[in-house]
């Protein structure tokens, strides 16, 4: 691994992701053996391929430690670690577990995130359908996943997918950019509002063999300015479901002043930005309503997968 390319502001504290219990996951990602495996080279930082090992059990993990991050200019305080473990707590309160089990600790490299490795399941694409006649040269359907997909510009969504924008296609053509209309996506949509996420693409959407939706790579969050930026916006505007207003609900109670949640966030961003996480939940929970692009900020990231 290459000399440290960012150095952190300040200490780095490991901080939990709540009191582990003996055999629990989070457990051995905190206390186990970690051994480098290899490295992720199309990663923009430093991300390692790793197994974590201890009283007989053993999981394979990332581990991104802070030494390979490279500096933000407009993230400067604390570091993309610490971060995504706060996303992690955070989407652990709200009762989801759309994150894998993530934690601070020391590693080989120093200090960094750990996470545990998802193995995503081997899916056919699916076909969001309108396809165009044979003779319509319009452009037809594009599957990329199971939950992304491109279809025809000039037709509404197809049944079951919501729209968020337009994209060029190869050959100079225009093609609707759509995600599937699923309640696992639903959630991390709110999640991610929550979180001030200002880089949900495509890639960071992982599915398991047995169904669980998983999002990953959480480091350009919680910023106290609107920085929303996601692939999807296809609820924008619309009511929250009951279960989202129940999960904002769980979290505004365990952001209290004195929560154990509050005091471990303490130790992984700075107060302006706790506040200003309270200050989204509260605005969630009073409008109602999934949140509409602002306008000040890019809405989709590119490249969006």
């Amino acid at each position: 691994m290459p000399a440290p390319e960012r150095v952190p502001p300040g200490p780095v504290t490991t901080v939990p992701a709540e009191p582990a219990p003996a055999g629990s996951v989070t457990a051995l990602l905190t206390g186990g053996e970690l051994t480098v495996r290899g490295r992720i080279a199309e990663a923009s930082n430093a991300v390692l391929h790793c197994t974590v090992a201890g009283q007989g059990r053993s999981a394979a993990c990332v581990y991104k430690p802070v030494a390979g991050e490279q500096p933000l200019w407009d993230f400067p305080d604390g570091t993309l670690a610490q971060r995504e473990v706060a996303a992690y707590e955070v989407c652990a309160a709200l009762g989801w577990e759309l994150i894998p089990p993530t934690v601070l600790r020391e590693g080989p490299y120093g200090p960094g995130m750990v996470q545990l490795w998802i193995d995503q399941a081997e899916e056919e694409p699916a076909d969001p359908g309108g396809a165009p006649e044979a003779e319509d040269h319009r452009p037809g359907p594009v599957p990329v996943g199971r939950l992304l997909a491109l279809a025809d510009a000039e037709r509404p969504a197809p049944e079951g997918w919501r729209a968020i924008g337009l994209a060029e296609v190869p050959g100079g053509g225009t093609a609707l950019l759509v995600h599937a209309d699923d309640s696992r996506l639903r959630r991390l949509a709110v999640l991610d509002a929550v979180i001030n996420n200002s880089d949900r693409k495509g890639g960071h959407l992982l599915t398991t063999a047995d169904g669980r939706l998983h999002g990953i790579d959480h480091g350009v969050t919680f910023h106290t300015e609107d920085k929303l930026r996601t692939l999807l916006w296809g609820w924008a505007g619309e009511p929250l479901p009951e279960e989202a207003v129940a999960a904002l609900a769980r979290l505004a109670t365990a952001l209290g002043e004195e929560a154990p949640l509050t005091s471990r966030l303490a130790g992984l961003l700075t107060p302006a930005e706790v506040t200003a996480l309270r200050d989204r939940v509260t605005a969630l929970l009073a409008s109602g309503t999934h949140p509409v692009p602002g306008g000040a900020w890019p809405a989709i990231p590119w490249p969006p997968v």
